[in-house]
């Protein structure tokens, strides 16, 4: 079996995990549920910096990089809010991840990246406009381009 026909479908179903569990993180924050904030139980406090604007990049990045539409600029928001969190948040503890706590912001900002860069894959609403767009319905080389 030839791996790089797994491209597509591998990359999409990166892509959906990836964005699902990143809306976990902001639904329990933004909302209390699911453990709360940080497994508090309760809900970040409206519009305080940085946490309930990281709250809100994780609901609305997570959806949309779930759908896989707009998923490219989501997806490099996403990163660079990890990248914000674990710089400001975890590197000040030490520089190592596995001492600083800050292994969860570096893989999400590692993780968007590839998607950003590698786009969102054959299953995404991007995907599927583009096709219609361009009235291909075997679009598949549009997928790694979107």
């Amino acid at each position: 079996m030839n791996l790089d026909q797994l491209r597509g479908p591998v990359l999409s179903l990166f892509r959906i995990v990836t964005g699902l569990l990143f809306l976990f993180h902001g639904v329990s924050s933004m909302f209390g549920v699911l453990g709360g904030n940080q497994g508090t139980g309760l809900a970040v406090e409206f519009a305080v910096w940085p946490s309930w604007w990281a709250a809100l990049i994780q609901l609305v990045c997570g959806t949309l990089v779930l759908a896989g539409l707009f998923t490219r600029p989501n997806a490099t928001l996403a990163s660079g809010s990890m990248a914000y969190a674990y710089f400001t948040v975890h590197q000040p503890e030490g520089l190592v991840p596995l001492t600083n706590g800050g292994e969860l912001p570096a893989m999400y900002c590692w993780a968007f990246l590839l998607i950003a860069v590698l786009g969102p894959g054959n299953w995404a609403l991007d995907t599927v406009i583009r096709r219609l767009r361009t009235g291909d319905a075997n679009a598949t080389s549009s997928a790694r381009t979107a």
